[in-house]
């Protein structure tokens, strides 16, 4: 016969405590976007291209769509920020909330630009690219 768990209140408060602590990061990953959102779409958008992940005619056009794409983040709502990384989140374990946004975008997004003419590799090497990028501008 299975056991039946309930849980205690000490354990639902610190399920809830730790679930408060995910979502006060996720907020404050998304209210540092707007310091760094030039830099950062530089940065995404060279690297993208160095690493080979994009082939495209026109660099700066790359990195204004991923400027207008960090620019749609800073002022998305939890429901837009989920609703676009969800077919996204078992990518990794832990994911960072700016790199999975970014990474939905380039894979579902990007990818039909005018100035794109293919873009390569898998979503794990597309996330990790960006990652390291996004890791050096936001927390």
């Amino acid at each position: 016969m299975p056991k039946n768990f309930r849980p205690s209140n000490r354990e639902g408060q610190i399920l809830s405590k730790i679930e408060s602590s995910k979502e006060f990061k996720k907020k404050q990953i998304i209210r540092g976007i707007a310091e760094c959102i030039e830099p950062l779409a530089n940065a995404v958008a060279m690297k993208l291209i160095e690493n080979k992940l994009i082939e495209t005619t026109n660099k700066n056009s790359i990195e204004d769509q991923i400027l207008k794409c960090l620019e749609k983040l800073s002022r998305a709502n939890d429901f837009d920020v989920d609703y676009k990384t969800a077919p996204f989140r078992q990518l990794v374990v832990r994911p960072h909330v700016a790199s999975l946004y970014l990474t939905a975008f380039v894979i579902e997004e990007l990818i039909n630009h005018k100035d794109i003419i293919d873009i390569y590799g898998s979503d794990i090497e597309i996330y990790g690219c960006i990652n390291k990028q996004a890791l050096k501008f936001l927390p």
